[in-house]
This record gives C-alpha cells, sequence and structure tokens, in this order.
C-alpha cells in the first residue's frame, strides 16, 4: 500500500527514525520561535524608546578628524556632521582650551563658563 516493509522490526526501526527527526524538527522549530520572538522584543523595545541623546558632544572636521565646535548633547546644529561623545570634564576643558562654542546651543553657558 504505502511500500513500507512487510516485517516488525524494519516497521519499528522506521518509526523510530521518524520520532527522532520529528523530535529535531519540533526543536529546531521552537528556537525559529525563540529568535523571533526575541527580535521583536528588541525591536519594540527600539521603536518604544529612543536613546537619549548624550549630554555633550564635538563636531569633528571631514577629513583630518580634529575637533572643531562643542554642543550640548540635544543640539540640531550637529545632526548632519561628524561628531563625538564626550564627558563634561572633556567639553569644559576643550572649551577653556579655546575650541569654539556652539553659537545655537551655547554649551559654554551651559558649562557656567560664561561671567
Amino acid at each position: 500500500m504505502y511500500d513500507l516493509p512487510p516485517d516488525l522490526d524494519r516497521l519499528h526501526t522506521l518509526r523510530t527514525w521518524h520520532a527522532m527527526w520529528l523530535d529535531r524538527i519540533d526543536q529546531a522549530i521552537k528556537a525559529a520561535e525563540q529568535q523571533e520572538r526575541e527580535a521583536r522584543q528588541a525591536r519594540e523595545r527600539r521603536a518604544a524608546a529612543p536613546p537619549p541623546p548624550p549630554s555633550w558632544m564635538i563636531g569633528v572636521h571631514q577629513l583630518s578628524n580634529t575637533p572643531e565646535e562643542v554642543h550640548v548633547g540635544g543640539c540640531i546644529m550637529w545632526a548632519h556632521r561628524r561628531r563625538k561623545t564626550v564627558t563634561r570634564e572633556e567639553a569644559r576643558r576643550l572649551l577653556a582650551d579655546g575650541l569654539r562654542a556652539c553659537q545655537f546651543c551655547k554649551p559654554d553657558a551651559e558649562l557656567g563658563l560664561l561671567e
């Protein structure tokens, strides 16, 4: 009928072999479902709360990668430029050393360096 062997031993062997493969397939399905759940949860976390902007940034020159200007982290003026995150202390030091402060977000005022 289905081209199965007629004897009991071979039928049991086939059943064991197929059960083994069904178990492997079930394990693979569980692993794939877990991966999909984790990926969906990660997407939902990213969509739910974008990370806050860093507190202090410096704009860097496109070619030489040298610092050009200090910005407060949420400043929109550096949105299209190359930038680097810096600490509050480093931003203060760079401004004290003469690096230009952004005229829009005024990091020098924010850091209390203006008189």
